[in-house]
């Protein structure tokens, strides 16, 4: 597949929409809208989600005058006593940026029942009709109807790089005009002024409609995927942005995946140059709060510059380590990385570029002053204004990373967030990148005699290419999960296939296939499985991570040798260096071999390989239909046999040890 060849011809699209080949529905709203505007630039909508006229605004950093402060209001049909006039968002201006903060805590963060299905295309999601008992039709339509009564902003962009031409519209109330704002430094703006005369729409429509939160869906968080044969239409009916703006495009992207047999992996990456100028290419996957975005994070040091690589729960022993000289990073992806077919070369690795134009960083970690130097430094004072959302902010103040909005008295939001646009971040390496190693991260609890769970993991574990498909099958979401609403149950879940399977909208076995298939398909890239959170007793947070993306990076290129691990007790868990020795510091053993730790032992381990042995069959059925891959039906089948470790390296035998014939 070729991507699409640049078009020369451009139109004024708020002059000449209507000549463009757009849905009739789409043509319908934006003729009936009272007002219809669409935006230039990026300041011209930092103006509007102030209420502001275009050019009102003064954004400079030293600006401690203007104390801006918009509500986005919404009147709700039926309501006494004035109860239908609802804020749904407030936008203040700060000194740094535009703090976002919504009134209700659960529209703070994406519920995992948001995504509904309102097509009746094939998929294992729940339907409109399922939920509802009633089919979207009728509520589609009176979506349709009520955008045609507002004011609107409507903004053409790109799903995905734009260099692939996954054309795309958002239509949103003007009152809501920060949503846009929002979505332009996600995914990219198309400026009025400079939309091709062949615009298409490839990618999809996202519509976003508030008030149906209240009028038909009792408050909640629902947004609705129509599926078409070309493309796929999104209804939001809330104003976070998480389960529409930015993983509703990340649908997008899977169901032209699906269609064109591709996908598009939920990771970051990031190259990893050591302190010897050589790079290694690492792409991280794993549910949200996996450490994705910590992979493009630099390693956090203790004041007198040493690593702290855990703390003891039980004990409060400490543990350390001295590096003298971290790996330099230049990062490329930071949670979604399409894999276009345009993108393969003939060298065996698998081939990725950035999905996004910015990035939608998580900062609950940041508590205090000093915690991500760098981080901190660029959303105090960054070249251009920055969208945060969950923080706490007075009014021209400037908005800081570690001071978050309250869900309650003395509970933080768990889900703080600043949009970064790539532009602003130091040393990007941006276009389509060779990857050398894939590594999956997993939220571990802690795990010791008094509390026997399945926090087992060891820091690096190395995986053959067919466990490295099932890891990415099951996907556990793991302990603690800051990213998403609270679930009612404490037992082990899963994000689903691929760790994306909470955007897609059609059938798991066929991102199953996909997987499947670009694994089968790069030979060369290696895998790895790292823990964050705990190792068995200790809370070592996201250390565990950064320290194993400095060991692989200092192995560069070379294949451990097969005398240099030992494989886990535990099958599912692969194999475990014997020994990781960093700039001549070794890293402690108890952090290696979980079963030996003094607060656990050999009957906490195994209960723990109980639990993930359990958790893997659990999950795997659910991919033992006819539509699966043979070559996927006997790694599954093994597996559930209870393989072992040569039992999984031969059904896909890619290299993977020195000694390996290529």
């Amino acid at each position: 597949m070729t991507v699409a060849a640049e078009t020369t011809s451009v139109i004024d699209f708020q002059a000449t929409w209507s000549e463009l080949d757009l849905p009739a529905h789409v043509r319908e709203v934006l003729s009936a809208a009272p007002l219809m505007q669409v935006p230039e630039n990026r300041p011209q909508l930092l103006d509007w989600a102030l209420g502001r006229p275009t050019g009102t605004t003064d954004w400079r950093l030293g600006n401690r005058e203007d104390h801006g402060v918009y509500e986005a209001i919404f009147h709700v049909p039926g309501r006494p006593n004035g109860q239908g006039r609802i804020v749904e968002a407030v936008v203040t201006k700060a000194r740094n940026g535009l703090a976002i903060n919504f009134p209700d805590p659960a529209m703070r963060r994406r519920d995992p029942d948001a995504m509904v299905i309102g097509d009746a295309l094939p998929t294992d999601k729940p339907t409109y009709e399922e939920r509802f008992s009633e089919t979207f039709d009728k509520t589609r339509q009176q979506t349709l109807d009520w955008l045609k009564t507002q004011e609107l902003v409507a903004m053409p962009f790109y799903a995905g790089a734009d260099s692939l031409h996954y054309g795309s519209l958002l239509i949103v109330p003007r009152q809501a005009a920060f949503f846009a704002a929002a979505l332009a430094d996600l995914q990219g703006m198309i400026p009025r002024s400079q939309v091709p005369a062949d615009f298409k729409i490839k990618g999809g429509v996202l519509f976003v409609a508030p008030p149906f939160r209240h009028t038909h869906f009792g408050g909640k968080q629902v947004v609705v995927h129509d599926r078409a044969a070309t493309h796929q239409e999104i209804f939001a009916y809330n104003l976070y942005p998480g389960p529409s703006a930015k993983k509703g495009v990340y649908s997008m992207l899977l169901d032209i995946g699906e269609r064109e047999g591709w996908t598009t992996n939920h990771c970051a990456a990031v190259a990893v140059v050591t302190p010897y100028e050589n790079q290694l290419i690492l792409m991280h996957e794993g549910a949200s709060g996996g450490g994705k975005s910590e992979m493009t994070e630099h390693i956090h040091r203790m004041e007198d510059g040493r690593l702290l690589i855990g703390r003891n729960v039980i004990t409060k022993e400490e543990r350390t380590l001295n590096l003298p000289e971290a790996c330099h990073l230049r990062p490329i992806a930071d949670d979604m990385a399409c894999a276009h077919p345009s993108y393969q070369r003939q060298h065996g690795r698998l081939t990725i570029a950035d999905a996004e134009n910015a990035w939608f960083v998580r900062v609950d970690h940041i508590h205090s002053y000093g915690t991500a130097p760098n981080l901190e430094r660029l959303c105090i004072d960054p070249p251009e204004p920055l969208i945060f959302l969950n923080h706490y902010i007075v009014p021209g103040g400037t908005c800081l990373t570690w001071e978050h909005v309250e869900d309650a008295p003395g509970k933080l939001c768990p889900n703080p967030r600043v949009i970064l646009p790539r532009r602003m971040l130091e040393d990007i390496a941006g276009g389509p990148r060779a990857v050398d190693v894939r590594s999956f991260g997993v939220r571990c609890p802690a795990t010791h005699r008094e509390s026997q769970l399945y926090g087992i993991l060891a820091m690096l574990h190395v995986l053959s290419p067919a466990l490295a498909w099932l890891w990415r099958l099951v996907a556990p979401r793991g302990h603690g999960n800051p990213s998403i609403q609270a679930q009612k149950s404490k037992e082990m879940q899963s994000e689903g296939v691929g760790s994306y399977w909470a955007f897609a909208t059609g059938r798991r076995v066929d991102q199953a296939n996909l997987l499947l298939r670009q694994i089968v398909d790069t030979p060369e890239t290696r895998y790895v499985l790292i823990p964050n959170q705990h190792i068995g007793a200790w809370k070592v947070g996201f250390m565990a991570e950064w320290i194993a993306r400095e060991y692989l990076a200092r192995r560069g290129s070379a294949r451990f040798g097969r005398e240099q691990v030992d494989e886990a007790l535990f099958p599912l868990l692969g194999y475990i260096p014997k020994q990781l020795k960093i700039e001549g510091s070794m890293i402690p053993r108890v952090f290696l071999r979980v079963e030996e730790q003094i607060q656990g032992g050999m009957d906490v381990y195994e209960e723990g390989a109980r639990q993930w042995r359990e958790f893997f069959a659990q999950e795997l059925k659910q991919f033992q239909v006819p539509e699966l891959d043979p070559l996927g039906q006997r790694i599954i089948e093994a597996c559930l046999d209870g393989a072992h470790q040569e039992d999984y390296r031969k059904l896909i035998p890619h290299p993977m040890f020195r000694d390996d014939e290529v």
